[in-house]
């Protein structure tokens, strides 16, 4: 039998006529569990873990996994085996961590609007950091912590006005970016910090965007932060850690990301070249870890010729894979069974009643109703931001493991999505 692995897709290959995801036929998993229908390979996974352990081999550092990327419980307890941390950005993440396995003091929660009511569940549960993203933000986890008896753990978020050359809705260490501390406040910033009773310095933290595919904008970045770290430290204020955030790319459709290993060596060599090789470092990445793991598998259910445009109705919609509404992202899709008819030009389209319900423009494709697709590079940011728009029952996800398949979550039901909701 012949294989034929697909570019950019480690886990995923022809073997003969039909497609797979390490040693599971996907065909048999859709037939199991229906469609659409999110498969994950915890092989796929692994490696990318591994790429980011052998670039910091010899060195102090935490990896937290940012689980907004894919919150599933079982991708959460495949990172939690591994001994990462977590990222987490809010009190629901939290909790899905502990049930997974996680350890609360790896536990590092960011972003911008955190509640006096996340703060204090954190703060009881023992996280290990909080990455503060504004003074008003510092001045009230002091206040929730001193109730309680306690100091917070944080690192300010910085914002070094740094361009990862990313889609803007992504880009997040921008001056026009609602996330962090502007950079010419940081210092009096970590010095009110300083002052307050109710926090704990510890770290200081960047992230600059999402699906970023150049070194560049990483580079520039540490040296940014070098350079504040080393005017807080003459302040009289010590950093013990260094948390550089995440955002590598991944290949959706060619593009050629530096590896996380490769990308490392070369942050590492600044940060060596300044004296600071041997300070805690902490990471968080999340797309990396899981977008090229994760397959959307969708049923053809019409075709529908036209004047000017042809459509491929899939049963997968925009409320199944949020991304190429909201971003204009491209996936690749491809058959699970290739057919030898000659291939035509398709817009793939979803069952919702909108028209921004696509998934690919002009995809060249040979198919017939009843024909079941792959959408690839899916393990990020789809069913994290999966919705029950148009009554939509959420899909099923399952964790392939070598020649094992696990259902890591049933597909939803109407009755579960109307158990909260009351008639007058």
């Amino acid at each position: 039998m012949t294989t034929q692995n697909l570019p950019g897709q480690p886990q995923l290959a022809y073997r003969g006529n039909e497609l797979f995801t390490e040693s599971m036929r996907l065909r048999d998993l859709a037939k199991q569990h229906g469609t659409p229908l999110f498969v994950y390979s915890k092989a796929s996974m692994l490696s990318a873990l591994a790429s980011y352990q052998r670039g910091f081999a010899g060195r102090k550092v935490q990896i937290c996994y940012a689980m907004k990327a894919n919150p599933a419980l079982g991708v959460i307890q495949v990172f939690a085996q591994a001994g990462c941390g977590f990222d987490i950005v809010s009190a629901g993440d939290m909790d899905r961590v502990l049930a997974a396995g996680g350890k609360a003091e790896k536990i590092i929660f960011s972003g911008v609007g955190k509640t006096r009511f996340e703060m204090r569940r954190a703060l009881e549960a023992g996280i290990g950091c909080f990455n503060v993203e504004s003074e008003a933000e510092l001045e009230v986890l002091s206040e929730v912590a001193l109730s309680l008896g306690l100091r917070a753990p944080v690192s300010l978020r910085v914002n070094p006005n740094v361009d990862p050359k990313t889609h803007p809705y992504i880009s997040t260490g921008l001056k026009s970016s609602k996330f962090g501390v502007a950079h010419e406040r940081v210092v009096q910033t970590y010095q009110r910090a300083a002052e307050l009773a109710g926090v704990r310095v510890v770290g200081i933290d960047c992230h600059i965007g999402s699906q970023i595919t150049q070194e560049a904008p990483y580079l520039d970045a540490v040296d940014r932060m070098l350079d504040l770290v080393e005017a807080i430290e003459a302040a009289g204020i010590p950093i013990h850690h260094l948390d550089f955030g995440g955002g590598l790319g991944i290949d959706y459709n060619g593009e050629t990301p530096p590896g996380a290993d490769q990308l490392w060596k070369k942050m590492l060599a600044k940060l060596d070249a300044r004296g600071f090789g041997q300070r805690q470092l902490m990471i968080e990445p999340g797309r990396s870890l899981v977008g090229n793991a994760g397959v959307c598998l969708t049923e053809v259910i019409y075709l529908k010729p036209g004047e000017q445009k042809n459509f491929c109705i899939i049963d997968a919609a925009m409320n199944d894979l949020p991304r190429p509404a909201m971003y204009q992202a491209y996936h690749q899709i491809v058959p699970l069974t290739p057919r030898p008819d000659a291939p035509k030009q398709w817009d793939v389209v979803g069952p919702v009643c909108e028209s921004g319900d696509w998934i690919g423009h002009d995809r060249t494709l040979a198919v017939q109703s009843g024909d079941l697709l792959a959408v690839l590079s899916a393990g990020a940011y789809c069913m994290s931001m999966a919705s029950n728009y148009n009554s939509r029952a959420r899909a099923a996800e399952v964790l392939v493991d070598g020649s094992h398949a696990h259902l890591i979550r049933r597909r939803e039901t109407i009755v579960e999505q109307m158990q909260q909701e009351l008639l007058l």
